[in-house]
């Protein structure tokens, strides 16, 4: 029974796998036909702040070709991102209890909306400011030239730490519903949080203070939000619990006994 249990979980699990694979692919077809469009977009950010006759060149034969490409993959992968997370919800649901899936729902669409607009101001704010920043202390004489590739693998690296640090919020909620620590932990642990924001800046970005504090403030900033959101979630979930009913005072047998002798 439990062997047939654990292969009708495969099966579906495959069937959950090729239905995510399936429609990756045909998100993929028509932003492949856009390339080098899409890549031009990715690169605007870079290309705004060159020196005029400034551009980027690619040192590898096949370079033209599988980069754009995989900036495609990259973004079929986001947009079809809901329907990839539906496909894991339908699987991990049933074996949720109520509660967790009226809290796992919402954190999975809270987390993607957070990802997507830690990405957005990566791209929109903290990639113009880095490369203003490279471009300017470039020395005369140097024309800045990057290769196509390492300029996607920067991009990628810098999506994903503004994507994580975005996360934050939610990060803090489930620790704080699962009792793992708790609100007034937090807020006592805040010194310390400021300072691992500043250090996992000064990791994940490159070596100016500008970028180093547009990672490190929305970080901190976020991590006030989510110490706001489980406060108030907390409040919430107090006001839905029922009254505690009064407990009445156990009667006394002998009290019946003596009331019984007193009307005979």
């Amino acid at each position: 029974m439990l062997e047939g249990s654990f292969l009708s979980h495969l099966v579906e699990l495959r069937a959950r796998i090729i239905r995510i694979l399936g429609v990756l692919l045909i998100g993929f077809l028509p932003c492949a036909f856009f390339a080098r469009e899409l890549y031009t977009l990715l690169a605007q950010p870079l290309l705004e702040k060159l020196p005029q006759g400034g551009q980027m060149i690619a040192t590898d034969v096949a370079t033209p070709f599988f980069v754009p490409m995989q900036v495609a993959m990259m973004l079929a992968f986001v947009i079809t991102l809901p329907h990839t997370l539906f496909q894991i919800w339908a699987f991990v649901a049933p074996g949720l209890y109520t509660h967790e899936k009226r809290l796992a729902l919402p954190i999975v669409i809270g987390s993607s909306l957070l990802f997507f607009l830690g990405m957005a101001f990566a791209y929109f704010a903290a990639l113009p400011v880095v490369f203003e920043f490279i471009t300017y202390f470039a020395p005369d004489g140097v024309a800045v030239m990057t290769d196509i590739s390492k300029y996607l693998s920067f991009v990628l690296s810098m999506f994903m730490a503004f994507g994580v640090t975005f996360e934050v919020p939610i990060f803090v909620i489930v620790l704080v519903r699962t009792g793992v620590i708790t609100v007034e932990k937090l807020k006592e642990i805040r010194p310390y949080v400021i300072v691992g924001a500043f250090v996992i800046a000064a990791i994940f970005t490159p070596p100016d203070v500008i970028s180093q504090f547009m990672l490190a403030v929305p970080l901190c900033l976020l991590y006030e939000l989510g110490i706001m959101i489980a406060i108030m979630m907390a409040q919430q979930q107090s006001q839905k619990l029922p009254a505690e009913p009064v407990p009445h005072p156990e009667k006394n047998p002998l009290d019946n006994e003596d009331t019984s002798q007193k009307k005979d």
